[in-house]
């Protein structure tokens, strides 16, 4: 689609949603790209990997669905400092990572007892949802 198409996309009989792309962002060094849109008359953003771009970093590791080892970001959020430390103990409840996004902050809490085998994040990185 280019900037100002609209589509009319048929879901089901009787059920059609009106897609109009209203513009596309720069792509950032990640490799992702904003793209700006109405749907149903609702205006959207959604970030989109641009296949044809160069990539300055490496992608991360999902959380593995199921593995109660691996705490992951609940959505694209921006890293803060860590709250902890290579090989440290840390019980059920305990902060183990602070995420801000939108100017907001949130904190990722330990599902359980355990110690801390990896950080693969360092503060300031972008942080896709689901990534450990």
């Amino acid at each position: 689609m280019q900037p100002g198409q609209e589509m009319a996309i048929e879901i089901e009989p009787g059920k059609t949603l009106v897609l109009v792309l209203m513009t596309i962002g720069a792509t950032d060094e990640e490799g992702q790209v904003k793209v700006f849109f109405e749907l149903n008359g609702q205006p959207r953003i959604i970030w989109v990997r641009n296949l044809d771009a160069a990539v300055k970093t490496v992608a991360r590791r999902k959380a593995e669905e199921g593995n109660e080892s691996h705490v992951a970001a609940p959505m694209r959020v921006r890293s803060r400092p860590s709250p902890v430390r290579l090989g440290q103990d840390v019980k059920t409840g305990d902060v183990v990572a602070t995420l801000e996004a939108m100017k907001m902050e949130t904190v990722l809490h330990a599902p359980r007892d355990g110690k801390i085998a990896e950080i693969l994040v360092t503060p300031g990185q972008q942080i896709d949802a689901r990534t450990s």
